[in-house]
């Protein structure tokens, strides 16, 4: 049976979900959407907002899972993260939060947590 990109996409994302929860991380909101972007999974680290963008390859024959993430992506994602924190009335200069990555590889067997690995610059 074919699987739709999308019931694909959330198959990964539950699985970084599983993984970050079990690194002590709590879930604050799934797939949050936003004109022009979506984030995820939001995230709580201790005290700090962690928006995470979720990459799946079958293989790194064609690449690394974090090297699919585009200029354009980082840019939708720092908006998309803007809009959520001023929707929960949090301010960017007073709110400790980042980005991160979870690089899924060979069906869910290799889960990479990349802490930071989006910046704003």
């Amino acid at each position: 049976m074919l699987r739709t990109k999308r019931a694909t996409g959330q198959q990964y994302e539950a699985a970084a979900e599983k993984y970050l929860s079990s690194c002590g991380l709590s879930l604050i909101e799934r797939n949050f959407l936003a004109k022009g972007g979506e984030i995820d999974l939001i995230m709580r680290d201790g005290n700090t907002i962690v928006f995470v963008e979720v990459r799946y390859r079958n293989s790194q024959n064609y690449g690394h899972a974090a090297e699919t993430v585009t200029r354009s992506k980082i840019n939708k994602l720092i908006k998309t993260a803007n809009v959520w924190l001023m929707k929960n009335g949090l301010s960017v200069y007073s709110t400790e939060f980042r980005f991160d990555l979870v690089a899924i590889h060979h069906q869910g067997a290799q889960i990479e947590w990349i802490k930071n690995a989006i910046t704003q610059g």
